[in-house]
């Protein structure tokens, strides 16, 4: 069964207390919380005090993909409130160095890539990541058209992590829907990244039972 990490970059902050027992009672698998710097992306959104907050209401496992410039200087931080922590490849930062410092900090790894990074170039890296993401949209904005591109890095990437003998989650972020979830599992994915398509249902739990059959 497919893992769901909603994101709640498209939520109104002010009723996710609500929702948060909707997604705990359904079976959502973590939560994603995307920081964004206005330098690395050109948006801005939150930080470590909001994510503290969140953390504080739920126990379901926090996904903090960080979208901000030389990230390793904030991953401390970050550690001590997310489960699983992310970075962008493209951030400039030592790659191999802040994979295994997030790991020795008690969180999962994460390594993203943009919808312009081929797959290629990380597999050095699979080995030191517990989850990779990739970007099906331009990150820093929510409610993008997804890019069909990400599919065959899916199945690039789960090819090279059974090559390795590895065990990796994939993940997969933007354009998330009823139609484009099935060609993402299908591809390889094994977590869902879900914005738009989680906070506008009508019935949050369905739309989550829903997406996690797949």
């Amino acid at each position: 069964m497919v893992k769901l990490s909603p994101s709640v970059l498209t939520s109104d902050f002010l009723t996710l207390k609500e929702i948060i027992p909707q997604f705990e009672a359904s079976g959502v698998d973590m939560l994603h919380l995307d920081v964004m710097d206005g330098i690395f992306v050109p948006n801005i959104s939150f930080g470590v005090p909001v994510i503290k907050s969140i953390k504080k209401h739920t126990n379901i496992p926090l996904d903090v993909h960080l979208m901000i410039d030389r990230p390793h200087r904030y991953i401390k931080e970050f550690a001590e409130v997310a489960d699983w922590l992310g970075f962008h490849y493209e951030a400039g930062s030592d790659v191999a160095g802040l994979l295994k410092e997030i790991r020795a900090l008690g969180c999962k790894s994460c390594l993203t890539i943009k919808p312009a990074t081929a797959p290629e170039e990380i597999f050095e890296y699979l080995p030191l990541c517990d989850m990779v993401l990739v970007m099906s949209v331009e990150p820093g904005f929510g409610g993008q058209k997804f890019m069909p591109n990400s599919l065959p890095k899916l199945k690039a990437l789960k090819a090279e992590a059974e090559r390795q003998g590895l065990s990796i989650e994939l993940e997969i972020d933007g354009g998330i829907n009823a139609e484009t979830a099935p060609l993402a599992v299908e591809a390889g994915a094994t977590v869902l990244v879900a914005g738009n398509y989680i906070f506008s249902a009508e019935d949050i739990p369905a739309t989550v039972k829903n997406i996690k059959s797949l």
